[in-house]
């Protein structure tokens, strides 16, 4: 969706954001007493949400900056084995992308996050970082998959079109009346 460099760090500003404060809300819920049932997260209270953006402050860097080194390539790397764009729907290669992005940023952020709040935190034993590391990912995938496609990922696209409504409007303008080129 980025055409640019620049519009490229404003997505991923954008996503980084949105995905740090949804997964903060989530686990900072969890710390707090709510369990994985379903029926628990209804006795959210509004300490979750002002706790999350406390941790979401600070967690966005961490997400940006491995997205950026490592994360976006190679989830669109993953992807790339496994979308065909002339035949696939740019829905269906969205949602491909996302998963796979998510499938590399999650057990990368789950490891910050083993290693901040348990080992630095919390006082656990670094021998156990990766058990740590492990339940954590276990904890998060299934959020972190869900909140990237019905939430911060639909977010950051609108937010994104909204604030490149010109530029994206015009680069689509360019595409139509470029010259196509017959092939032999």
């Amino acid at each position: 969706m980025p055409k640019t460099k620049w519009q490229g760090i404003v997505f991923g500003f954008i996503m980084s954001v949105t995905m740090a404060y949804g997964m903060e809300v989530y686990n900072v819920a969890i710390k707090n007493g709510c369990t994985l049932a379903a029926w628990n997260f209804s006795n959210l209270t509004n300490d979750v949400f002002l706790d999350a953006l406390i941790e979401a402050a600070y967690m966005w860097v961490f997400v940006f900056i491995f997205s950026k080194l490592w994360g976006e390539r190679l989830g669109h790397a993953l992807a790339a084995k496994l979308i065909r764009p002339e035949k696939d729907s740019p829905f269906l290669i969205t949602v491909i992308t996302s998963c796979c992005t998510v499938l590399v940023m999650c057990p990368t952020m789950s490891l910050v996050a083993a290693i901040l709040f348990n080992i630095i935190l919390a006082g656990q034993s670094p021998v156990d970082t990766i058990a740590i590391w492990v339940g954590t990912v276990i904890k998060n995938f299934p959020m972190a998959l869900l909140w990237n496609l019905f939430a911060a990922g639909p977010v950051t696209r609108a937010l994104f079109r909204l604030l490149f409504k010109k530029q994206l409007k015009k680069a689509a303008g360019a595409e139509i009346n470029a010259p196509q080129h017959e092939k032999v």
